[in-house]
């Protein structure tokens, strides 16, 4: 289990949903909220040159102000970027976060 998964069952408190949300988000009973930002964060990440304003609009349909918006826009890019780098340098994980199954 990576320390994201578990950040994410922390985060939810809901070990059943935490698990629908990894085996497939867009399958999981997640809220309107939730959907429009996975849908979003999903596209930013697959195929980012197609994110439109429609896209945006989506999440201030749902209820996100534009201060939201920013901030999954942001995190869901540090997180690619983070990534890339340490998959471009073959970075591993810690050794002190434990693989759990």
């Amino acid at each position: 289990m990576s320390h994201h998964r578990r950040g994410l069952r922390r985060l939810l408190n809901d070990d059943d949903l935490a698990a629908d949300i990894e085996a497939d988000w867009a399958t999981a009973n997640i809220s309107p909220e939730r959907r429009a930002m996975l849908e979003l964060a999903a596209k930013l990440t697959l195929v980012p040159g197609e994110v439109t304003k429609s896209d945006v609009d989506q999440l201030r349909k749902v209820g996100f102000s534009d201060r939201d918006i920013l901030d999954i826009v942001e995190v869901t890019a540090y997180y690619a970027y983070v990534n890339r780098i340490a998959d471009g340098l073959g970075v591993g994980l810690e050794a002190w976060i434990a693989e759990e199954s």
